[in-house]
């Protein structure tokens, strides 16, 4: 490398400004304009910092409301899986409800036989609504209540000494699963 070459490198790195020097301005001071290019030169800076505090503000805003609504997805997520686990086991409650009509019905049809075997039946019985009742199976109450077309359908209405509207008779047991109903008692209603 020639002298010159040398000479010419060392002056490039000689003009740059230290890492920790600040920057020099772009502009020349004369006698009479020095004062004001200086002041406008301040002006157009603190424009720019006020533009740049109103972005950094906006930007803050939006990163805040996205994580609230990442907060608020979640959440939503949370509480509709624990619906879809509820509504998945109303499949299961529903398909054991048929056997607890069976053994309803099996129940009402040997009180003429031995009492003993009633007894074991209704012992199955209990122990089937023992498990279902842990997972928020409760039984609808019907005969002697008011008629609520929410939890009871009419079947048939019935002479009967009892107020209208009043539910006489239970021809189907209805039940409620986690407070909502998965099937309606079908009832006789007194006219």
């Amino acid at each position: 490398m020639s002298d010159e070459e040398k000479n010419e490198r060392q002056s490039v790195y000689e003009n740059e400004p230290e890492e920790n020097e600040p920057e020099q301005t772009d502009f020349e001071l004369d006698e009479t304009g020095g004062a004001n290019q200086i002041r406008d030169k301040i002006k157009k800076l603190k424009e720019k910092l006020i533009k740049c505090g109103g972005e950094k503000q906006e930007y803050l805003t939006g990163w805040q409301r996205a994580q609230a609504d990442f907060i608020n997805y979640r959440k939503r997520q949370e509480e509709q899986m624990g619906e879809w686990l509820k509504m998945a086991e109303v499949g299961l409650v529903t398909e054991l409800l048929l056997v607890l009509d069976t053994l309803d019905a099996v129940k009402n049809n040997l009180h003429s036989m031995l009492n003993v075997q009633v007894e074991e039946v209704d012992s199955i019985r209990k122990q089937l609504m023992d498990i279902l009742s842990k997972r928020g199976l409760e039984e609808i109450k019907a005969v002697g209540e008011k008629f609520s077309p929410e939890f009871h359908e009419a079947i048939e209405q019935v002479e009967a000494g009892e107020e209208e509207g009043v539910i006489t008779e239970e021809a189907q047991k209805g039940y409620l699963l986690n407070g909502r109903v998965i099937r309606t008692s079908k009832v006789k209603v007194a006219k």
